[in-house]
């Protein structure tokens, strides 16, 4: 899952960013915002955390301009404001949740996962299958033909990417945007590096390969 966190004090980003982090969601982080905006307008995420009071433009502009721009993202608002019509003004500019400053950490990440349920119902807990190829979203165990096959954090979120999107032809492009955060370098190899080693570890000791490459587009993976 990937978040975009827009809030422009550091040391609360920094300590929302570490809480996410550990919890493995990819996180992007914008500390103004217009660059929140223009992220969540070019990108796509699951989750947006949106501070109420920025320097630049404020939260509930920022959240407005989501919604006009038909970004349906739930959006978790955090705000140093805590009074009832406050609320209101939030949930009517289109935040699907408001959380008063300070918070608890662990209360923020209940709400994120709960926000996330909510969104993507269909994927909770879901066995997906492709082939003899099969990958539990709960537990992230992966296995083929029965046997269980040991995956890094970056190879299962990959792998999970290309299963969720089974038949399609997934672009380099798309694989960063979604597998990995906005500061990695677009001229590096990790994309290729990282489809490599997944190659060896689901398809080395199998007849038939899963994962393919579409010549000059990008990769699928397919049965």
């Amino acid at each position: 899952m990937k978040i975009l966190l827009i809030e422009d004090e550091i040391g609360i980003a920094s300590f929302i960013t570490e809480g996410l982090s550990m919890e493995k969601y990819l996180v992007d982080v914008a500390y103004e915002g217009y660059q929140g905006l223009d992220q969540a307008i070019i990108n796509d995420y699951d989750l947006i955390v949106l501070d109420l009071m920025l320097p630049d433009i404020d939260g509930i502009t920022v959240c407005r301009e989501i919604r006009k721009n038909n970004i349906a993202t739930p959006i978790l608002m955090l705000t140093a404001k805590n009074t009832t019509e406050d609320k209101i003004i939030g949930l009517d500019a289109g935040a699907d949740d408001y959380l008063p400053k300070p918070f608890d950490l662990n209360e923020l990440l209940a709400r994120v996962r709960a926000l996330l349920r909510r969104s993507q119902r269909k994927f909770t807990g879901e066995v997906i299958q492709v082939a003899n190829l099969t990958i539990d979203t709960t537990t992230h165990e992966v296995k083929r033909a029965g046997k269980i096959i040991p995956l890094s954090n970056k190879e299962y979120k990959l792998l999970e990417y290309f299963m969720r999107h089974a038949e399609e032809v997934i672009t380099r492009q798309q694989i960063l945007d979604h597998v990995w955060e906005s500061d990695v370098d677009p001229f590096s190899n990790t994309v290729e590096v990282h489809v490599r080693f997944l190659r060896q570890k689901i398809d080395q000791n199998f007849s038939k390969k899963l994962i393919k490459t579409i010549r000059g587009t990008g990769y699928k993976i397919s049965g």
